[in-house]
């Protein structure tokens, strides 16, 4: 007992690190507002802003997704504390918009070392037979940390001093803090080969994963789809379309839909990881229509509700398309499946979001979130009808209770 404890204990505080690591990335959300006044950018340039980190993570991912199955978990970790570090630096430097890009990049470079390798570290550090807990506590650090960071700099921006260097300086130091953490624990990979021995990889999945991949990977698209909208223009439909100028209060409804979520994840091991995908699906489609209200009517009590509701969807989808393909996946190759799907997920977080950009400035950035929901509303539809008519096969440990 007193192993599984202490394995635990590991479990979880790498689950802390990948948290830390993860807030980096949103911190900004709240943010972009001051950063529009500051520097006098439109609000195309905050999609791009926000989707360069998508393709600093995408980018990792394709080039060194598979780096911790090769070198170990640990050296990539630390890399991408690095890169954290660096960002925040960026952002407390920051005196031209090219220093935002740059914070952005580092982030989305740190991003994708963690995903798949923090994830994978997360569950080979809990006991034996707690593999569907420990995914709940990678996935949940995960979104709960992507739902800390706005909503500490929201926080700190409105009722501290110094908001656009205080959050960063803050984070800075967590991050000093999880790499003396990190230095603690052990490494997971007992066959590690040189750095040499990586190589680019293309996000294709082994064919015993493929037949449950494509509908997990849809529902991951979507769901990351509909939260990069919330983190990169959701302040700005707040504050010109609602009034709401409070970065505390715009920052916490961005963190409703992470903490939602993490909610969601939790539901799932109730109700079954075979059925967490379709049921995730449904979520998504009743907050994607919430979130047509609040566009269409300007009702910020939609707005919260369409940020409960599809986090909730997004949870329950995300933890089940996270668990079916790692359960399918042979151990050594489990990492590179992992960042595969976060491939997918990270593409969606980032396109869409460029094309709500584009859009928001001939037909407005209602007229854009429309747009956006109605592509969104097809593709999750259609992933749900798959679901429906093949589901996906519970994993072994589901089944033997």
């Amino acid at each position: 007992m007193d192993g599984d404890l202490g394995r635990w204990r590991r479990c979880l505080l790498g689950g802390a690190v990948f948290a830390v690591c993860m807030a980096g990335t949103t911190l900004p959300t709240p943010l972009y507002g001051l950063y529009q006044e500051k520097f006098g950018f439109s609000e195309l340039t905050v999609t791009v802003v926000y989707a360069v980190y998508a393709f600093g993570v995408i980018g990792v991912l394709l080039l060194a997704g598979n780096a911790s199955d090769t070198v170990g978990r640990r050296p990539v970790l630390l890399w991408g504390l690095g890169f954290a570090a660096a960002s925040a630096v960026c952002f407390l430097c920051a005196t031209a918009l090219g220093w935002l890009y740059v914070g952005r990049l580092m982030s989305g470079l740190s991003a994708g070392l963690f995903t798949g390798a923090a994830t994978a570290y997360v569950m080979e550090l809990a006991p034996p037979g707690g593999a569907s807990r420990a995914t709940f506590v990678a996935t949940a650090a995960n979104m709960g940390g992507l739902g800390c960071g706005p909503l500490l700099a929201g926080v700190l921006a409105q009722y501290a001093d110094w908001p656009l260097y205080l959050p960063f300086a803050v984070h800075l130091a967590l991050v000093v803090c999880s790499a003396a953490v990190l230095l603690r624990l052990p490494e997971t990979v007992r066959e590690r080969r040189p750095l040499s021995a990586v190589r680019p990889q293309r996000p294709s999945p082994p064919p015993r994963v493929r037949v449950v991949f494509g509908p997990a990977a849809a529902a991951s698209f979507v769901g990351f789809a509909l939260f990069g909208v919330f983190t990169s223009v959701s302040p700005a439909f707040l504050a010109q379309s609602l009034d709401v100028t409070n970065h505390a209060v715009s920052g916490l409804i961005v963190a409703l839909a992470f903490f939602a979520s993490t909610a969601g994840q939790l539901a799932a091991g109730r109700v079954g990881m075979s059925r967490s995908l379709p049921l995730g699906c449904a979520g998504l489609l009743a907050g994607l229509a919430l979130l047509a209200g609040a566009l269409r009517w300007e009702l910020l009590p939609l707005v919260v509700l369409s940020a409960v509701v599809g986090g909730v969807g997004q949870g329950l989808a995300f933890r089940g398309a996270l668990s079916a393909v790692a359960a399918a996946s042979d151990a050594d190759r489990r990492a590179a499946v992992i960042s595969a799907l976060f491939v997918v997920a990270y593409t969606g977080i980032s396109v869409p979001v460029i094309g709500v950009g584009l859009l928001a400035e001939p037909i407005g950035l209602e007229g854009a979130g429309l747009v956006f929901i109605a592509c969104m509303t097809l593709l999750v539809s259609v992933a749900g009808i798959y679901l429906l008519r093949r589901p996906v096969p519970a994993p072994e440990t589901e089944r033997a209770h």
